[in-house]
């Protein structure tokens, strides 16, 4: 009479038909589930104060047509209990104040089996900190009927203190000994202590090399005081490897090939390698890191690299780059799951500029590169052969273009670069796995600066984030953030436009192109002159005589401006451009994949995510750009999966934006290899 049928029933693993049920199976009847069944009923009771509660008996009879069974549970319920009083006894071995920090019951509250449970397990656990791993703790209600009360004494036996013999691993073929060994932080010949055992297992799950990680501490026979600790790793692919080859009209031949190795050979360094080449773009890297430089746990690592592109082969921009350089990095562990690092580097960079590179990149309209061109007077043909020859006037400077001209990034700071940055981070993490995480934290903030001697001064602040909260068995919610800003100082007017942050994509707002939500570029625009002008080599000198009237044509000035009389082209086209100021966020339930028995290398989700970017100087004439406005976010839904397999993670995820802008690039379906979300 206490809880009705219904909510009862919702507790059994047995049911009667559902919709489901041709997929749970849980209408078939199995005298297993049936014993799980009772004792799940019995602990609901017990776990709200019902002491005295009692399963009377259990009746399974078939039905005539022997098809189905009915199921009928007799109970008695009895009265709810409170708790009276909370004892110790024993020898308790910790002050007696420290061990009553885990008692998960009080007196005046209502009585429950799982708190007493509990409470045994964290007294226990807390012994085997100290060494003492064959602990037992029992605790002992004794009831009251005449006021429905129960006292409840725990008993502590914490036997002899326990040594670890040897450690030992099993199940790694890849991975060398001394990987593992690194990450103890349980000794051997030390006291065995649960808490540095499990804190160990943790720390070679989060490295990503393995799927699972378990321990046993068997006890060495003959002895009562010495243990083994026995740790069964499960390897999985810690890297990725990608290659292409292919042929485009634009691009041309296609060839590319990217190794990243996050267990070189095993040792636990970081290795990577990526060439790629094609018409439009030649990229070379390499990088290394070692994490244990120091017996302490202070890594260190280097990258080089150089990367031309000419873009302007593809029409995708205006705008070519060659550019070199490397660094060389540190971290070292303040705590068990804090980490700064330090990262100092050098890079060069020249920029180079098509006919059409945009205008915030550099200002237009423009002079072509030709400055030897002069404005010569309008003049009437005499007659076929002697034609009237036109004087020159003045050459042609950029006082004479139109007076909308505005300067772009490179009018104002040149196309040459030298850049010394200064990077410094802090990390944190809690995480359970190195790869594909289920449950903790983690957060990093970045503060990125160019030294004093570089010819751009700017700085870049970066903060990211995510929190896995469980929800009910293996469901899970995931919580991300990532903000950013950036900003010129000294000399340096704004953050360069090669520096600017970019969204959209895997990583960032799913169902949007890669890189293209936010502030977009202003097309170029050019002056087609009158007519364009003829010379004998690109030079019409004072003294000139033209061969013919087809060598020469002229440009006119405009007698009520004094400007050139021309024609304004424009280049249609606008490029996502991005901005100084990112903001994004997204939630995800991790849910698992229903006829998949190893999910340990899956991830599946349902998300919604949401960001921008955003710009604090946007350009009079820029489309799509807004200082921070959290109006202007872009939002989307959808569904994505991650597999981790021997090439690296390959991702898919389909999503649908919810708010797109007619400047915005949706994409339903998107596929990375090598990048998970």
């Amino acid at each position: 009479s206490v809880f009705d049928d219904e909510e009862l029933t919702d507790l059994l693993e047995l049911n009667t038909t559902g919709l489901l049920s041709f997929i749970t199976g849980n209408d078939k009847y199995s005298k297993e589930k049936l014993s799980g069944d009772l004792e799940t009923l019995e602990s609901y009771y017990r776990d709200r104060g019902y002491v005295r509660f009692n399963l009377e008996s259990t009746q399974v009879s078939i039905t005539p047509d022997r098809d189905a069974v009915y199921i009928t549970i007799n109970i008695s319920e009895g009265e709810k209990y409170t708790v009276s009083d909370v004892s110790l006894a024993g020898d308790i071995i910790l002050p007696e104040e420290e061990i009553r920090r885990y008692l998960l019951l009080q007196p005046q509250q209502g009585f429950s089996q799982i708190r007493v449970t509990r409470t045994e397990e964290f007294i226990t656990n807390r012994l085997g900190d100290e060494g003492y791993t064959f602990a037992e703790v029992k605790g002992v209600p004794e009831i009251k009927d005449e006021d429905n009360s129960v006292a409840i004494k725990f008993f502590v036996d914490p036997g002899k203190r326990t040594y670890v013999r040897r450690i030992d691993y099993r199940g790694n073929t890849k991975t060398a000994d001394e990987v593992l060994r690194r990450e103890m932080r349980q000794m051997e010949s030390a006291p065995a202590s649960r808490q540095k055992i499990e804190q160990s297992r943790v720390r070679l799950e989060r490295l990503g090399f393995f799927k699972e990680v378990e321990v046993e501490t068997p006890e060495v026979a003959g002895s009562d005081d010495l243990v083994d600790v026995e740790y069964t790793v499960e390897e999985q692919p810690s890297g990725s490897i990608g290659a292409s080859i292919g042929f485009a009209q634009d691009a041309g031949l296609i060839l590319g090939a990217n190794v990243q190795q996050n267990n070189f050979l095993g040792s636990g360094k970081r290795v990577g390698v990526g060439i790629n080449t094609s018409k439009f773009q030649d990229n070379y890297n390499i990088n290394y890191v070692n994490p244990y430089f120091t017996e302490d746990g202070v890594s260190r690592g280097f990258s080089l690299f150089f990367r031309s592109t000419n873009l302007d082969e593809i029409n995708v921009s205006r705008f070519n780059t060659d550019t070199w350089g490397g660094n060389v990095s540190f971290g070292y562990p303040i705590k068990e799951t804090q980490r700064l690092g330090l990262s100092f580097g050098y890079n060069r960079t020249k920029i180079t500029t098509g006919e059409f590179a945009v205008q915030e990149i550099i200002g237009s309209p423009r002079l072509g590169n030709d400055t030897n061109q002069y404005i010569v007077t309008p003049f009437e043909r005499a007659t076929e052969t002697t034609p009237e020859i036109p004087a020159v006037t003045a050459a042609i400077t950029p006082d004479l273009l139109a007076p909308n001209v505005q300067d772009g990034f490179l009018d104002r700071e040149g196309d040459q670069f030298n850049l010394f940055p200064l990077i410094g981070s802090w990390t944190q993490s809690s995480l359970n796995r190195g790869q594909l995480a289920t449950r903790g934290a983690s957060q990093s903030i970045s503060a990125e600066f160019t030294l004093p001697g570089s010819d751009l001064e700017y700085y870049k602040l970066i903060y990211n984030g995510q929190y896995f909260m469980p929800v009910w068995r293996q469901f899970t919610l995931r919580f991300r953030g990532e903000l950013g800003y950036g900003d010129g100082y000294g000399d340096t007017d704004g953050l360069p436009f090669f520096e600017n942050f970019y969204s959209g994509g895997f990583g960032s707002v799913r169902g949007f192109k890669s890189n293209t939500l936010g502030p977009r570029s202003t097309p170029a625009s050019t002056y087609l002159s009158l007519n364009p002008i003829g010379t004998f080599g690109g030079l019409i000198p004072t003294t000139a005589t033209p061969r013919s009237v087809a060598d020469l044509a002229y440009q006119q000035l405009d007698p009520a401006t004094g400007k050139l009389v021309v024609t304004e082209v424009v280049e249609r086209r606008s490029q996502p451009f991005g901005g100084n100021v990112s903001i994004e966020a997204g939630v995800e339930l991790l849910f698992p994949l229903p006829f998949v028995k190893d999910q340990r290398s899956l991830r599946s989700a349902f998300f919604i995510d949401a960001g921008n970017v955003f710009s604090t100087d946007c350009g009079l004439t820029q489309a799509n750009c807004f200082d921070v406005d959290i109006d202007e976010l872009r939002y989307s839904v959808g569904i994505g999966l991650t597999w981790i397999t021997g090439f690296g993670p390959l991702t898919f995820s389909l999503a649908k934006p919810l708010n797109d802008d007619r400047e915005d690039r949706a994409e339903v379906f998107q596929f990375s290899l090598g990048q998970g979300f």
